[in-house]
């Protein structure tokens, strides 16, 4: 198995699309160390789906072409929104699986996350395998399996984090 950058995250596809919790942290010193692991394994294309100023996140895009500058490696950022404990309408959903697919087809590594990487990580992650002909049932079992290995799992013992993120997977239509 390709190694993780951290413990809050997971592959979906090994090699090619991982996700997770929000790639940054309060802290300058440890966020360049966490952006650094991201990119060392191979991530290339961030897709977040926080809002600007959630929670008071300290933005990473600048830290993160810095860092890839100094690695002479190119890395692109993407920001589409989903409101935190909510779904996208299923359009805007289409948009963000057409994101990932795109870029997994232009060769990027892909990460994506939110901010606990839980709930509308999950639900994009359970939503992009049956969009790609899994059953629900199947996503979100697979979901829980990728779930119980994430060291945050202990305290949020589910992905997707409420029924509205689970009733929006199980109604995909692909």
């Amino acid at each position: 198995m390709i190694p993780l950058p951290n413990h809050n995250t997971y592959w979906v596809i090994p090699g090619q699309f991982m996700a997770g919790e929000y790639p940054r942290d309060a802290d300058d010193k440890r966020s360049r160390k966490k952006l650094a692991g991201y990119l060392e394994r191979g991530v290339s294309l961030f897709l977040d789906l926080t809002e600007p100023g959630e929670y008071g996140l300290q933005p990473y895009r600048a830290m993160l072409n810095e860092l890839a500058a100094e690695r002479g490696k190119e890395v692109a950022y993407h920001r589409l929104p989903i409101i935190d404990s909510n779904v996208p309408e299923p359009a805007f959903m289409r948009r963000i699986l057409a994101t990932i697919d795109d870029a997994l087809l232009d060769g990027h590594t892909v990460y994506v996350h939110c901010w606990g990487g839980i709930g509308r990580t999950g639900t994009v992650v359970a939503t992009f395998l049956t969009h790609h002909g899994q059953t629900a049932d199947a996503s979100l079992a697979q979901l829980a399996d990728w779930w119980t290995k994430v060291e945050k799992s202990a305290r949020h013992p589910r992905s997707p984090e409420n029924d509205l993120q689970e009733a929006f997977v199980r109604s995909w239509v692909r």
